[in-house]
């Protein structure tokens, strides 16, 4: 696709009827798409004054990747920091292919090797994910540092609920097919503390498993903790009111995931994993 414009004008009603310009200035630093938003009223339009509205970038997305970028507008800045410290899990579409291997696991990597891949099943294939995940499923619990002695901690991890109790590696908390069709298939997958390195690894290392090669790719991130595809504005919702109202939507999605935050941190001191399950799994924190 075409890159956006580089300079947009925004302009807004405000409560009292008066109208300020919005100026949103795109850049790209490290194949970041970096947004500033600068906010004039009337007066300097004309003139020298203006304010800067800082704009963060949440987990960040490669070049070759897609979808949900969480942006921090002013005093949500903090709270971008403070949701990844709550190791909140994304989920991705990795578009893989079988039969070459390239010195960083993607498409645009130096080609290394190439592989056969005709004795690929789709049985084989699941199998291997299943390994793979089940690997992943006890070093979680390594990191969790929870009791699985209980019925509780153990429902949690039945349902993927569980998570690291202070830092920790990588770690795919979920894993599934989605599409094969040698050589291309795809797989979903969720994880937390991950980089875009890893995720093209994920592919590289479940060909190999089957005795071949692949690369990634495309990586589509679907879901980033509490936002997902349908908090995400489309380039003709760059508007002032396209991004207000988004921010307004956002703060209810921020709010769960900072009580979600709370509850585990008491959990993991106070060991009352019972409450945990019966908070985690309500309506309220959804599946």
């Amino acid at each position: 696709a075409a890159p956006p414009p580089q300079n947009t004008h925004l302009l807004m009603d405000t409560p009292t009827h008066s109208r300020v310009f919005l100026y949103l200035t795109i850049s790209y630093i490290n194949s970041i798409t970096v947004l500033l938003f600068t906010c004039l009223s009337p007066k300097s339009v004309s003139g020298p004054e203006f304010q800067y509205i800082r704009v963060g970038v949440g987990h960040r997305l490669e070049a070759f990747s897609s979808r949900v970028l969480v942006l921090g507008v002013g005093q949500a800045n903090k709270a971008l920091t403070d949701l990844y410290r709550s190791h909140v899990t994304r989920d991705y579409t990795l578009e893989g292919e079988f039969g070459m291997a390239t010195d960083n696991f993607s498409h645009t990597g130096r080609l290394i090797e190439r592989t056969t891949y005709d004795h690929i099943t789709r049985d084989k294939l699941e199998k291997v994910l299943a390994m793979m995940q089940g690997s992943n499923q006890k070093a979680l619990l390594t990191y969790s540092k929870v009791d699985m002695n209980t019925q509780e901690a153990y429902e949690l991890a039945a349902k993927g609920k569980l998570r690291p109790h202070g830092k920790s590696p990588p770690i795919m908390t979920g894993l599934r097919l989605l599409h094969f069709q040698p050589p291309h298939f795809t797989l979903e997958v969720q994880c937390l503390n991950e980089t875009q390195r890893y995720l093209c690894r994920i592919l590289h290392e479940v060909g190999l498993e089957l005795r071949s090669t692949a690369v990634c790719k495309g990586v589509c991130r679907t879901r980033d903790g509490p936002f997902t595809v349908q908090h995400a504005l489309t380039r003709q919702h760059w508007t002032a009111p396209g991004v207000i109202q988004a921010i307004q939507q956002s703060r209810k999605a921020t709010k769960i995931q900072e009580r979600r935050q709370e509850i585990e941190e008491e959990a993991a001191v106070t060991g009352d994993y019972h409450r945990l399950h019966l908070v985690l799994t309500s309506k309220a924190f959804g599946s």
